[in-house]
């Protein structure tokens, strides 16, 4: 089963209004003569961070019968079924905090913290569609895709 992680409005209209503010600083930097350090910084900053989304923006969530997968643009990473403790539905709430990572920028990815959930690694596109994997060795997960409920079930049931 494999199900596409929706990115929220907030995730649009962030990615949206951050990319062309990039983009018109860039062109700013470059137009201005003998500029070339500022440009080639600035140009660096944006490859890093585009970079960063290619590397960890959740596309989908699917499972079979050996793990979790969380396909990513550049890489998928793989969750042995064997590893998984738990499966539950689990949204963010408003107090978490982010540790390191993304806050909207082609989704939410990262380290973050809750005070009940301690801290876990999230990869999620819309906070009503998340689930919470808990690992045998205590990291966790924070998951999101189209039909979490249904993903949690095939989950639950195959591991």
């Amino acid at each position: 089963m494999k199900k596409r992680v929706e990115l929220s409005s907030f995730c649009w209209i962030i990615t949206s209004l951050t990319f062309a503010f990039i983009c018109g600083i860039f062109v700013c930097t470059v137009t201005i003569p003998n500029n070339n350090p500022a440009a080639c910084i600035w140009g660096a900053a944006v490859a890093v961070l585009v970079l960063t989304a290619l590397c960890y923006m959740p596309l989908s969530i699917s499972v079979d019968n050996k793990g979790l997968n969380i396909h990513r643009p550049l890489k998928t990473k793989r969750i042995p079924l064997s590893e998984i403790a738990d499966v539950r539905l689990c949204p963010p709430t408003v107090g978490e905090r982010r540790i390191c990572g993304s806050g909207g920028w082609f989704g939410w990815y990262g380290w973050f913290k809750e005070a009940d959930l301690g801290k876990y690694f999230a990869y999620y596109g819309k906070a009503s569609d998340c689930f919470l994997v808990t690992l045998k060795d205590g990291r966790k997960y924070m998951l999101g895709c189209k039909d979490a409920p249904e993903m949690v079930d095939t989950i639950n049931r195959l591991k």
